[in-house]
Formats: structure tokens, sequence, C-alpha cells
């Protein structure tokens, strides 16, 4: 399974996203950190920069912090532990990757019943790949 999370907004505290299957349906919206320009030599601050934009594997495995099985992508450069999870605005990421609906600015709504509707339509996969990408100039 290839899916696709599209940044749409940046702004100084948050990024959203648009999260879609390979064949361009949406599935939910995304809330992340901050984004940063790596390839301009912008530098990774912890626990408040989004992940650099590119493909990666995505496995489920258990979370000790969130006591239930989540999406975790593989092999983020300067990054560990980047996780799909529920929450609502940039205080709830540290650096993962928040669903819901992007219905309040700043937000995602529904997290939880947003990320039950990502795990059914993972859940029998057996190899998922997460490409993300900017819809600014700076891929």
């Amino acid at each position: 399974m290839k899916l696709t999370l599209t940044r749409i907004a940046r702004r100084a505290d948050y990024t959203i996203g648009r999260l879609t299957t390979e064949g361009g349906e949406k599935i939910c919206d995304s809330l992340e950190p901050t984004w940063r320009d790596y390839k301009a030599g912008e530098k990774k601050v912890p626990g408040k920069s989004a992940v650099p934009e590119g493909t990666y594997r995505v496995v489920t495995t258990y979370s000790q912090r969130f006591g239930k099985y989540l999406p975790l992508l593989v092999g983020v450069p300067g990054f560990e532990g980047v996780r799909i999870h529920a929450g609502n605005t940039s205080r709830d990421t540290e650096g993962c990757i928040l669903v819901g609906q992007n219905l309040q600015v700043g937000k995602v709504l529904w997290s939880r019943i947003t990320l039950e509707k990502l795990m059914k339509l993972i859940e029998n996969e057996k190899e998922i790949y997460l490409t993300i990408k900017n819809t600014w100039n700076n891929n």
C-alpha cells in the first residue's frame, strides 16, 4: 500500500497536510510540528520539527507510550520513534504525525476516530509506504 502525505499549510507552530491513498482518495488531514527547510541548512529542533520530505516504510508496532499498536515510520533521518497517532494540536506532537479532520485553525479534530479508520485501512497490508511532500517549492 502506498500513502501520500501532502503538506498544504505551514505556520510558525504547526504544519497541516492531507493523507491520501495511492488513488488520490482523501483519508484524513494531518498535523505536524513546524516544517523546516533541511535542504537549505535549517536544523532539526528536537520535539518541534516536522519529518523531512521523502518516502518511508511504515510498520505497525506496539507503542509503550500509548499502550497500543500504532504505525511507525522507519528510517527517518535524524528522528527516532516517529508515530502516526491521535492528538489535536502541535502541543500533542513531538515530531510525530497526528491524524484527524482540520476543522479549526491549527487543529485536527476527531483524531481518535480518524486513527481507528486509518488502522482498519492498513491492518492487513504487508507493505506500507508513506511519501511525504510539500505543495510549496522546497521539495
